[in-house]
């Protein structure tokens, strides 16, 4: 499945702490149609659902979807905080080409 660093879980747990209706969600991320070069990435805090994958790390729990692992196989989530981009990002090696925005992407062949 992914992998998940150390500062993912961190950002995901200081969210989590800081809204009190987040008993028992975790961060979904998903793949969508859209976006500039076709595929894109998006992360809503979130319930589990019946048929999603969970990667539990350190307490908090990161939610896939059937559809969405697919693409996200072998893929790292972590979060950046710098001086030109802060937030959760994913370096995907199924993304054949990814747009100058780090959240749109192609695939190669369809996963």
């Amino acid at each position: 499945m992914i992998t998940v660093t150390q500062n993912a879980v961190r950002q995901l747990r200081h969210l989590l702490e800081t809204q009190p209706t987040a008993a028992g969600r975790g961060l979904r991320v998903q793949i969508s149609k859209g976006g500039c070069s076709g595929l894109h990435y998006e992360m809503t805090i979130d319930q589990k659902k019946a048929d999603d994958e969970v990667v539990e790390r350190d307490g908090v729990q990161f939610l896939i979807d059937n559809e969405s692992a697919r693409y996200l196989q072998g893929a790292t989530l972590d979060y950046r905080d710098g001086l030109t981009a802060a937030g959760f990002q994913i370096v995907n090696p199924n993304a054949a080409r990814t747009c100058g925005c780090g959240t749109s992407f192609e695939v190669a062949q369809q996963a």
